[in-house]
């Protein structure tokens, strides 16, 4: 903070003899409301209703160039940063008058859309704040945040607590400045409030910096998450503090699906090139007070490169740190209930395949479920699905509490289908279309019923973790359904299993690494003890044991790093897994064997006790065709397309299967052999990075494989 305060002073013009920027001599902490604290903040308010006009500050106009980026974030938990959607880039001429009159006129703007979207911005999202908002705050034109008392007004002293906790000092040619930092918190965290911090300059009691987000009940929008503002002010003409940088973040998320998307809008503005008393006409501010400049204007503004190009790393990062620190800040300073959404039932699905799929063993399966929020951080889910083919009900009920830190637990009870393997090799609406027109079914299913109690710890160095504990009822189940066109292989094969499970999981989402990376990890490490009547998967001596207890342990690990070169991407994706133990369920062998684990080779036609999958691919812009998408825009006239190499590695393929289990299952009866299986490949991403075509060829017995799907970043809510 303080070294963006030490730019702004001398982008004001003020040239610093020393760059000298030290904490200044901090008294004792104060309580709140101390006469300390509410000397400085009633001071603070009486400058603020003087409007600046009796400074000598008759008027002024400046320039603000800022960046408006929308921004979608899907997955249970938005564990996932968000992706930039459409990037603004707009130019204003900034015009203010005393004591309160403002103008704001869009000179030059244009946009970038990256993927399908018709968002329309509020109006004032479109211009700067002046005065540090009005004594009633309000947002989205009043649809979002509306009648928030400002904590620097009249009645904002009787509706908030201030405490100092904090002071700078800032060196400027012949004089020092002292700033104070004071922390704002609502009397009743229940009604219309901001909560945050405001830096008041101890001589003035100028309001140098605000930063802070609001309290549930001051959203009109029920939509809204949370939203947060950094309003940072710069000394100008030696006298005068005035707009210099701006930060919001508005995050919604939707309401159907419990494993929802979030929209966030993110607007950073830039303020700058002050003409101070120049006296502007009062018929300047007549009308709105962001308005667009006559179209020939806005489009000889000169712009520099693309907007992309343009985009400063801070607003291009996926976690902004100041608006992460507001929000950090709100929930240390408020009851954590002021700050969630608000109690309710709603109808919720993790996907959309939860709610219809067609699959080989259920047929046409149709679902529901529903989500209630209890207060406190406790809620609960209810989900069902029937299949009209095994003609058998199937759903999962769990109770749930979570902190905003990520500390939480749950624990639920379900009957339903798991699919063997590591690794997802289709989207859940490719599978549906691939399972009922072809007879392709990229899953292996398998019956659970049983109950699990999580543990989650929330993120401890850097890394997120889970322990969980389950017991289960593990059966085999059988084909019902019949495909349009050919039939269905057959589904896993084995006894009937009692399995006691503990399992630590640890994920890293994705993050900047080293040498500009983009790096994305998640491990999970388990023990299981099964207890069967008879096992179906003996040692490699051969043996076979009727009612057998034994321990499997098992580890899986997920990478992916992606390193962009200009317009081009170089992405390395790793899947290993490994199992021991003296006889081993099939339910958990290494499955590998599809276009995402193995391309060229059948699906889960490499399998074994330990494996390593590991795909190499260069993503190149190339030109295509344009597409209209209507209000939803037009797809770029570019698209990427993408060789790789792939190698499978394979260990201890030597498990034995009889015959009748092979053909049972989707196991193929010529059996690979330890070793590499290569395969080399092409595709092509398109339509916003939306839909992938794929060609490729296994080297090693393998054969041509053709692959169409979504891409992978909207699997999960399929």
């Amino acid at each position: 903070m303080v070294s963006r305060l030490l730019v702004a002073a001398a982008a004001a013009g003020m040239l610093l003899c020393t760059s000298r920027a030290s904490r200044a001599q901090a008294a004792p902490a104060p309580g709140w409301d101390d006469p300390v604290t509410m000397a400085l903040v009633t001071r603070a308010v009486e400058r603020r209703a003087q409007q600046l006009a009796d400074t000598g500050l008759r008027d002024y106009r400046a320039r603000a160039n800022g960046y408006l980026t929308f921004l979608g974030q899907i997955g249970e938990g938005f564990t996932e940063p968000p992706r930039i959607l459409k990037a603004d880039q707009l130019a204003l001429e900034v015009y203010w008058r005393a004591p309160d009159l403002s103008k704001q006129r869009i000179i030059g703007r244009r946009d970038t859309l990256l993927l399908p979207t018709d968002i329309n911005y509020h109006r004032d999202h479109l211009g700067i704040v002046q005065n540090n908002f009005p004594e009633i705050i309000r947002l989205g034109d009043g649809d979002e945040v509306r009648d928030v008392p400002h904590p620097l007004s009249p009645a904002g002293i009787a509706a908030y607590d201030f405490r100092i906790t904090d002071s700078l000092s800032i060196g400027l040619p012949g004089r020092t400045l002292d700033v104070y930092e004071v922390a704002v918190r609502p009397k009743n965290d229940q009604l219309p409030r901001v909560i945050g911090s405001v830096y008041l300059e101890r001589d003035d009691a100028q309001v140098v910096r605000m930063a802070f987000n609001f309290t549930r009940a001051a959203f009109l929008d029920r939509q809204l998450e949370d939203l947060s503002i950094v309003l940072e002010n710069g000394l100008v003409g030696v006298r005068f503090w005035l707009p210099r940088r701006q930060e919001i973040e508005i995050r919604r998320a939707g309401t159907w699906l419990d494993y929802p998307a979030r929209g966030i809008i993110r607007g950073r503005w830039e303020i700058g090139s002050y003409d101070l008393n120049v006296g502007l006409p009062e018929t300047l501010f007549r009308g709105q007070e962001i308005v667009d400049a006559p179209a020939a204007e806005r489009a000889r503004y000169p712009w520099e490169g693309a907007v992309l190009d343009s985009l400063p790393p801070d607003v291009r990062a996926t976690v902004d740190e100041d608006v992460a620190s507001v929000q950090k800040e709100a929930r240390a300073l408020v009851r954590e209930d002021a700050l969630r959404r608000a109690r309710g039932i709603r109808p919720g699905a993790r996907a959309i395949s939860d709610l219809v799929r067609f699959d080989r063993v259920e047929g046409l399966a149709l679902g529901a479920g529903v989500t209630v929020r209890l207060g406190s951080g406790f809620g609960g889910t209810a989900r069902a699905r029937y299949g009209t083919e095994d003609e058998q009900l199937k759903g999962a009920l769990g109770l749930s509490w979570q902190r905003a830190s990520g500390v939480g637990a749950s624990i639920t009870g379900y009957h339903d289908f798991r699919s063997a393997g590591d690794v997802v090799e289709r989207s859940g609406i490719a599978n549906t279309i691939a399972a009922q027109e072809f007879g392709s079914d990229y899953t292996d299913p398998f019956e659970v019923t049983g109950a699990e109690l999580a543990l989650s710890a929330g993120e401890r160095f850097k890394l997120r973790w889970q322990l969980a504990g389950a017991f289960e009822r593990q059966e085999a189940l059988h084909v019902h359904a019949d495909p349009a066109f050919g039939h269905f292989a057959g589904v896993l094969a084995f006894r009937p299993l009692d399995a006691w499970r503990g399992a630590l999981r640890v994920d890293r989402p994705t993050i900047l690494s080293v040498f500009g990376t983009e790096l994305a990890f998640d491990a999970e490490a388990r023990i299981t003890h099964f207890d069967d009547e008879e096992v179906i998967a003996s040692a490699p001596s051969g043996s076979t044991t009727i009612g057998s207890v034994r321990t499997v342990g098992r580890g899986a690990f997920r990478l992916r790093l992606e390193r962009p070169f200009g317009a081009r991407r170089l992405v390395l994706h790793t899947v290993g897994a490994a199992v021991t133990g003296d006889s081993v369920p099939v339910t958990e062998l290494v499955l590998f064997g599809g276009p995402v684990s193995a391309p060229g080779y059948d699906y889960h036609s490499l399998f074994g006790r330990a494996g390593i999958s590991q795909r190499a691919e260069l993503q190149l812009p190339v030109p295509f065709p344009a597409i209209s998408l209507g209000r939803f825009g037009r797809s770029p006239a570019q698209a990427k397309l993408i060789p790789y190499v792939h190698v499978v590695g394979i260990h201890g393929s030597d498990v034995p299967l009889t015959r009748e289990d092979q053909a049972r299952t989707a196991f193929r009866v010529e059996r690979h052999v330890d070793g590499l299986y290569p395969s080399v490949g092409v595709g092509l991403l398109t339509l916003f990075d939306l839909v992938r075509f794929d060609v490729s060829r296994g080297l090693r017995d393998g054969r041509w494989t053709f692959y169409l799907d979504v891409t992978r970043d909207f699997w999960r809510i399929l």
